[in-house]
């Protein structure tokens, strides 16, 4: 297991390595001066001044080599800049924007999880009329979008029947019961998609565990059905489950914008839409750079935890 571990370690290093090599090039592939296209007003050009100026200020400056030292010493000290627009250190305002949409996404995959694995197990012990209704409805959370259920959820839970904030952002440290319930709302919009995906996995899973050999073994030895759906079936279905738990998490994590926007939650992901309306070059970079950087983590574990689950994955 743990050379497993360190294969999967050295694999995320790689990773690493290759997109951030990718994000430095993006920025200086780009025809013409990314900081002229940065300051430009419509067909205004930029003051040399200030161009040379931000370009000191980016780190534009210097031979492509060394720009690119400067710029994986910086990530590795935590230095990713400042802001073009205030001022600040990127990395204060990642510090600060990270942990609400990362509080976000966590309570949505705990939703989903709660309320998909259940659901999905269900469908496929039942069949029936019962996996029907559950197909329909997860085909149903698949295709509803983010900003239409929360649309609907501010219109029914805030504004006819007044149970939750419509938005807006309160912090735990002001107010614990007021965070919470602004918590509700975007978690849940954010959260049905993922609880389809994960109850339709889960049901493909469980339909196929129930085919297998030792399955039809442990029913021959007159272990009741229950004992054996538990023990037997779910516990071996969880391993794909587990990996699409996991790369959900990721990709919600690039999900938040639209939930933040409509419900004025003030994470990672509206800053990010307010840097590129501003075009702060700076924040952009440093956003994508840890949204990166979190997916890959994200992916490591979700690999760990695969080989835990099953043996066979560590050969």
């Amino acid at each position: 297991m743990t050379s497993f571990i360190l294969r999967r370690a050295g694999m995320g290093a790689l990773l690493v390595f290759l997109v951030l090599t990718l994000i430095f090039s993006a920025i200086r592939l780009i025809p013409g001066d990314p900081v002229e296209l940065l300051l430009s007003s419509g067909n205004t050009s930029a003051d040399p001044a200030t161009v040379a100026r931000m370009r000191e200020q980016l780190g534009l400056n210097g031979s492509l080599p060394m720009q690119y030292w400067n710029f994986l010493t910086g990530i590795l000290t935590g230095d990713l800049g400042q802001s073009i627009r205030t001022g600040d250190a990127v990395a204060d305002s990642i510090a600060q924007r990270l942990p609400r949409t990362l509080e976000l996404v966590i309570f949505a995959t705990v939703i989903s999880m709660a309320v998909g694995i259940p659901l999905g197990a269900w469908a496929a012990a039942k069949g029936g009329f019962v996996d029907s209704v559950a197909t329909v409805l997860t085909s149903l959370g698949v295709a509803l979008p983010v900003y239409v259920l929360g649309t609907l959820l501010i219109l029914v839970f805030s504004l006819t029947l007044g149970w939750f904030p419509a938005g807006g952002f309160t912090t735990w440290q002001q107010n614990p019961g007021r965070h919470f319930q602004l918590l509700i709302l975007p978690a849940i919009a954010l959260s049905l998609g993922f609880t389809a995906i994960i109850a339709r996995m889960t049901r493909s899973a469980v339909l196929e565990t129930m085919d297998q050999d030792w399955v039809r073994t442990a029913t021959a030895f007159g272990h009741t059905p229950l004992k054996v759906f538990r023990r037997h079936v779910l516990r071996n279905s969880m391993t794909p489950v587990t990996t699409v738990i996991g790369l959900g998490f990721g990709t919600l994590l690039g999900s938040t914008v639209l939930a933040e926007r409509v419900f004025n939650y003030p994470g990672l992901s509206s800053l990010l839409v307010e840097s590129v309306s501003n075009r702060d070059y700076a924040v952009v970079q440093g956003i994508v750079i840890i949204i990166a950087l979190l997916f890959i983590l994200i992916n490591i574990v979700v690999d760990v935890i695969y080989g835990l689950l099953d043996p066979r994955v560590r050969h």
